[in-house]
């Protein structure tokens, strides 16, 4: 073969589960690189299934074919609920291909969201891992859900399932560093991208997001967890008919001094767009739940080259906690309009920072007064000076 590798080529047999736990352990105890390709022009129903590692050698899955769920719910039982192609411990995997898989999560969306945990394709614990061209569709839950992963490359997916199916995040990094997220088109009922606790550098930068919930940090600090989330950075986003834009998430619970010092979230960085043109386009940025009390500090975000348009009047909401406000927010040339030609405003509550360039709606980052709204006319930006 060109590439100088060994291909177990997978085939259709009468019991497809067990063709693809027979062409994995072929595969992954096999001493040099290796290829599974899942041949093109078939379909193969897969039920809940672990790829497990550590194998050999580099190992690549090549999706050319399709790749479907069982449709009724009640596979799942008896197995971990949480859990449909599921690779664990397996470094210097390539999942690529132009094929597609269909998690058929129809069955799975007219239940409670406590109920249906399924993620269609997990990765855990995997590093030196890269997805690459494969389109997911209609997974029950999390189409693609990675933690305590480590140097993680995502490239031109697609990420694809109706607005109005419940918690189907697109991407959901979880405990997970040194992440790349490029040229990924991501539109679903739930987050785009998800990012959650003891997260970092992580890039994401030329993607598309919408319909969905926009680009989530959080929750953080739920139970008086401790969390980090640091060194976020989206470079090139265009956000259409999205519920939210840019979004930190964080539960508030009554927490000792000690313990809120844990918790933090710092550096995010936010350059480039943000648009575009549909009415129900909500380009809105959050920063933290309003609360008496959190235990999670936010610091250190900015908001760069930012353009949008708003389907409701508050198009920038910074409500952050009376004990631990925010601090060091920064805004550049951040300019979010009305669609239907009124009114946008911003709302903050302990939220300390500061900004230049052309701002729209008018900043009000904390002065001496615990809270300042301000809103503006259409049209009129405020620049710094």
């Amino acid at each position: 073969m060109a590439d100088d590798s060994i291909m177990f080529l997978l085939r259709m047999f009468s019991d497809t589960q067990q063709a693809f736990k027979e062409a994995w352990s072929l595969a992954c105890a096999f001493p040099t690189k290796t290829k599974i390709e899942i041949r093109a022009g078939k379909t193969y129903l897969v039920r809940p299934i672990n790829f497990a590692g550590p194998c050999k050698a580099k190992l690549k899955f090549r999706i050319s074919g399709t790749i479907i769920a069982p449709n009724d719910p009640s596979s799942w039982d008896g197995l971990n609920p949480n859990k449909w192609l599921y690779f664990h411990k397996v470094d210097h995997l390539t999942v690529d291909g132009r094929g597609k898989i269909d998690g058929r999560g129809q069955g799975w969306w007219a239940r409670s969201c406590k109920i249906n945990t399924t993620n269609a394709l997990t990765f855990h614990r995997c590093n030196k891992l890269k997805v690459k061209k494969i389109t997911m569709v209609n997974s029950q839950q999390v189409h693609l859900a990675f933690t305590k992963c480590a140097q993680v490359e995502i490239l031109e997916a697609k990420v694809l399932a109706p607005g109005s199916s419940p918690n189907t995040d697109g991407i959901h990094i979880s405990s997970s560093t040194l992440i790349e997220i490029r040229d990924t088109a991501i539109g679903t009922g739930d987050d785009c991208i998800s990012i959650v606790g003891n997260s970092s550098d992580i890039l994401i930068s030329n993607i598309t997001c919408g319909p969905g919930h926009g680009i989530s940090i959080g929750s953080l600090g739920k139970s008086n967890s401790s969390a980090v989330v640091h060194d976020v950075i989206v470079d090139g986003a265009v956000l259409s008919n999205t519920a939210n834009g840019l979004r930190i998430k964080t539960w508030q619970d009554l927490v000792s001094e000690k313990e809120k010092e844990r918790d933090k979230l710092e550096d995010l960085t936010v350059p480039n767009e943000l648009s575009k043109s549909k009415p129900s386009l909500l380009c809105k940025m959050w920063a933290i739940l309003m609360g008496k009390t959190s235990a999670v500090k936010v610091e250190n975000i900015s908001y760069v080259a930012i353009k949008g348009t708003s389907a409701t009047e508050e198009a920038i909401r910074f409500a952050c906690s009376d004990s631990l406000p925010c601090e060091n927010l920064y805004l550049q040339d951040v300019q979010i309009v009305s669609y239907f030609g009124g009114y946008t405003s911003a709302f903050c509550w302990k939220a300390l920072g500061s900004f230049s360039g052309l701002i729209y709606p008018l900043p009000c980052f904390m002065l001496p007064k615990s809270y300042i709204g301000r809103k503006a006319l259409p049209g009129s930006f405020l620049q710094s000076i």
